[in-house]
């Protein structure tokens, strides 16, 4: 299931939007071609907008693609050929970061077989996790996660849901010494986490920290999103669409007129538009298996993004829906 995609893809009214901003300017300003199935240079391309990761200075696009339900897919042509799409959309549009997991079912390989086809490791952050208990355990789900990646090294390794992270992160700061791993980090999915997270930011040194933050669910603003800032860590966000429920609260409603002041062609845009305010987000990465969905998700992170004062309007906005 596509984060985006809540109802029947005919008649969604968000699906309808998205196809007109894919006909129309905005797909020129993102730089991809709307039409056939394999993405274009346009005459003209907008850089997707980049936020150094603290610990390093590198440079990491501000939108970026999750693979949960959307990557856990067969063999065949017909389910793959799509997935192959988002991965060439996102690179022409200069974004980079995949995020995977062990327990996104086959996930992992499926990535790993589409860069190989692409021959797009070199153009990929690749981010996966572990996801089990014990050392021994852990350390042969990473292997496999190497395996399954075909390259090396990876580029962020998390411990996934702080399932034993005591033990795990002891493996992955050896590993990272040993430069296969170029950043180590921490991820949950829930606001019930979040004090686990911010303490583990506290007393360890981790490059990124991944946790949910959404239009609908900001308690994130209050206390991770400024710790990470305060302290130099990276931060992915996942659930950016709450699971795909925020469509469900503007359906067939229309965008309000301030989103045009930010680009918003979608109200995919606007909720994606509104985290990317925040200066303490590094990347949001939202999920889709649908090349559609896939260019109105990478044109949110291009500029301009909501002002504090909008940021703010947006949210009281919400609030009223």
């Amino acid at each position: 299931m596509s984060f985006n995609n809540i109802s029947n893809p005919g008649t969604d009214p968000d699906d309808l939007r998205r196809r007109r901003f894919l006909q129309g300017a905005g797909a020129a300003m993102l730089g991809l071609c709307a039409t056939g199935t394999r993405p274009v240079a346009a005459e003209r391309h907008v850089p997707m907008l980049t936020r150094p990761i603290p610990s390093s200075g590198e440079a990491l696009p501000v939108i970026g693609f999750g693979t949960w339900q959307t990557f856990d897919v067969g063999r065949s042509e017909t389910a793959r050929a799509p997935l192959r799409e988002v991965l060439s959309l996102l690179f022409e549009a200069g974004g980079k970061v995949i995020d995977s997991s062990p327990m996104y079912g086959p996930a992992e390989g499926v990535v790993g077989d589409l860069l190989t086809d692409l021959k797009a490791h070199d153009r990929a952050f690749y981010a996966t996790k572990v996801w089990t208990e014990g050392e021994a355990a852990g350390i042969a789900s990473m292997e496999r996660s190497f395996a399954r990646y075909r390259s090396s090294p990876i580029d962020l390794m998390q411990i996934h849901n702080l399932v034993d992270w005591r033990t795990h992160m002891k493996t992955l700061r050896a590993w990272k010494e040993q430069g296969r791993f170029r950043y180590i980090g921490i991820t949950h999915y829930t606001t019930s986490a979040y004090d686990d997270l911010a303490a583990i930011i506290r007393s360890e040194v981790i490059d990124f920290v991944q946790f949910n933050y959404s239009l609908e669910v900001r308690e994130a603003e209050n206390m991770l999103l400024p710790l990470a800032r305060d302290r130099g860590v990276a931060t992915l966000i996942n659930r950016p669409f709450g699971g795909g429920g925020l469509f469900g609260r503007v359906r067939g409603r229309e965008l309000a007129p301030w989103a045009k002041e930010i680009g918003a062609a979608s109200w995919a845009q606007v909720f994606l538009r509104y985290i990317l305010a925040n200066p303490a987000v590094t990347c949001v990465i939202p999920g889709t298996g649908k090349p559609a969905h896939a260019r109105d998700n990478l044109a949110a992170g291009l500029a301009p993004l909501p002002s504090p004062d909008l940021q703010r309007a947006i949210a009281r906005h919400w609030e009223r829906l």
